[in-house]
This record gives C-alpha cells, structure tokens and sequence, in this order.
C-alpha cells in the first residue's frame, strides 16, 4: 500500500511539474518586462533631466514639483521661448512629471 501511494504522489508530482515550472518562467518573463520598463523609464528620466539642465536651467533652477497638468502648460508656453524640438518637450515633461511622481511616492 505504501508503494502504491508513493508511486501516485510521484505521478502526480510528475504531472505538475509542467505547470509549475510554466509559472516560474511567466514569473522571470513578467519581471523581465518590469525590470525592461523601468530601465526605459530610467533612460527617459535621464535624458529629461540632462535637456532640463540644458535648456531651462539656464533661467530656473532645479525642477519645481508642479502636478502634471501645469507642466505640460508651463511647457508649451516655454517651448517657444527656448526653441525646444519636441524631442526636448517630451523628455523634459517626462522628467518633471515623473520626478513629480516619484517624491510623491518616495518623500524625504
């Protein structure tokens, strides 16, 4: 009897091997694109922060914690005025509306 039951547990650990060893790699493939996505979001945040420094650090001084709303208005206003490519405009909101987000989740 026991060999029967230690023969039924091992099938049955056989037959869940599959699935289980499916969700550790859906698990890696999801934290690969998390890990991806923040690496993207990292590279954008850097490139705002470098034309920030470029462009408006010129006259302001380190980005002031507007609600994303007021940057995109702030900065369709001061596009003309820095002759900022739209390339420039994305990134840098990118920047400051994330930069925004971020001390809000993350407070000193």
């Amino acid at each position: 009897m026991n060999v029967r039951r230690a023969l039924s547990i091992g099938i049955f650990a056989l037959g869940c091997l599959p699935f289980l060893l499916g969700r550790a790699t859906a698990a890696q493939q999801a934290a690969a694109r998390v890990g991806a996505q923040e690496s993207a979001q990292q590279k954008l945040l850097d490139a705002g922060e470098k034309r920030f420094h470029a462009n408006c650090g010129r006259c302001h001084q380190s980005p002031h914690k507007f609600p994303p709303r007021m940057v995109m208005t702030i900065e369709r206003h001061m596009r003309v005025r820095a002759t900022l490519t739209d390339e420039d405009m994305r990134a840098i909101v990118a920047y400051l509306t994330l930069a925004v987000l971020a001390a809000r989740e993350h407070p000193r």
